[in-house]
This record gives C-alpha cells, sequence and structure tokens, in this order.
C-alpha cells in the first residue's frame, strides 16, 4: 500500500520567505494587487485560505517559494503579514550545495535573470522584495490573459514563453508600448514556431 502523508501546513511572515527565482514581472504583480484591493476585507482571509504558498524547507527550515511568486510580492507590496504555506518537502538536513542541486533537480527552482540569462543559484534574492522586473514576463502574462495560449502545469511555463517572445521580439523595450507589443506578441503566440511551447494552440484549419 502506498504511503499517504497528511500535507504540512504552516504560516510564516511574507518577508521570511526566500524566492526560488530571480525575477518577475511587475506588471503582472499590479494586476494581483489590484485584484487584491478588490477583494471584501471579509473576504480576503478565505482567499488566503485557498491560496497555499507552497514551499520546500531548507536549512534551519527556512522556507522557500517554488511557486506563486507574483502573489506573495503582491501581497508583500499590499502590506500582507502571514500567508498559509504546504511544504512540498523537508530539505533542511542538506548543505546549502546540495540543497540547491536537489532543487534545480526537481524543477523546484527558475534562477534565470531579467535578461533571461542563467545565473548561478548565488544571485537568487534571499527576499522577495529584491526580485528583478522582467517585462517580457508579464507579456507572456498577459499574452495567456488574453487567450494566446492555455494555462499549463508545466513549471514555469510562463517563462518559457517570455523567453520565447524575448528571442522573438530581440529585445525590444516593451514596458513603453505595452499593449502594441502584446498585439505582436498574440500573432507570434500562433506561429508554428511557438508549437514547442506549453499551452500553445494551433491556429484554427479553415476547411473548404
Amino acid at each position: 500500500m502506498a504511503d499517504v502523508r497528511d500535507p504540512v501546513l504552516l504560516t510564516a511572515s511574507l518577508t521570511d520567505l526566500h524566492p526560488t527565482q530571480i525575477s518577475v514581472g511587475m506588471r503582472e504583480v499590479d494586476v494581483k494587487r489590484d485584484n487584491w484591493r478588490q477583494k471584501e476585507d471579509d473576504k480576503k482571509s478565505l482567499y488566503l485560505g485557498n491560496h497555499l504558498i507552497p514551499v520546500v524547507l531548507g536549512k534551519d527550515s527556512q522556507p522557500f517559494v517554488v511557486d506563486h511568486h507574483h502573489l506573495c510580492r503582491a501581497l508583500l507590496e499590499e502590506g500582507v503579514n502571514k500567508v498559509a504555506l504546504s511544504v512540498m518537502a523537508d530539505l533542511s538536513a542538506l548543505e546549502k550545495d546540495h540543497f540547491w542541486f536537489v532543487m534545480d533537480s526537481r524543477r523546484w527552482m527558475h534562477p534565470f535573470d531579467e535578461q533571461g540569462v542563467r545565473r548561478s543559484y548565488q544571485d537568487i534574492p534571499d527576499n522577495l522584495s529584491d526580485l528583478k522586473d522582467d517585462p517580457y514576463r508579464s507579456l507572456a502574462g498577459a499574452l495567456r490573459r488574453a487567450g494566446g495560449y492555455a494555462k499549463d502545469v508545466t513549471p514555469f511555463s510562463e517563462f518559457l514563453w517570455a523567453d520565447y517572445l524575448r528571442r522573438q521580439l530581440n529585445g525590444a523595450a516593451i514596458a513603453h508600448n505595452f499593449d502594441s507589443f502584446l498585439e505582436k506578441a498574440s500573432i507570434l503566440a500562433h506561429d508554428k514556431k511557438a508549437s514547442y511551447l506549453p499551452g500553445w494552440c494551433a491556429p484554427q484549419v479553415k476547411h473548404v
């Protein structure tokens, strides 16, 4: 019989959470901040209870966030103190290098900077407030909401789309004309060159 374990649930201050990636899309963070502000006060606790933050415990049981970085940063900016955590694994017995090796092997980290360049785990910031802004990650998020591709369970799928868009748009300063670049991204999303990406939606073919 399989060994079925109950999930380990904890609470922690957002200032005590450690990222496992270098960048986020700050426009995406702003979208989540707006969504939070629009919630009625008596619904906010329920929302937090339904959005557990998945973490892996590192040395001294420090919690490392493996998903929902944008939400965590948004809540931090909005002055939220504590969030509920779901512990995916306890790696607190591992030394630092071994810890990050396991995190990388299990795809629980994304050490790519705001230029899409892979860095050492040592370049990952210690706290959520020091995450860098990657405008292409914001473009990828907006593209998904606009129906450019489907939501997918592949880890860091939006970053894969961000990398694709970065390569196709060749370093364009998208933050200054975001809506225009979203239109371009919508066209690029249906190109067959994007077919390797998670959630790709093949264009409709009209049969005569």
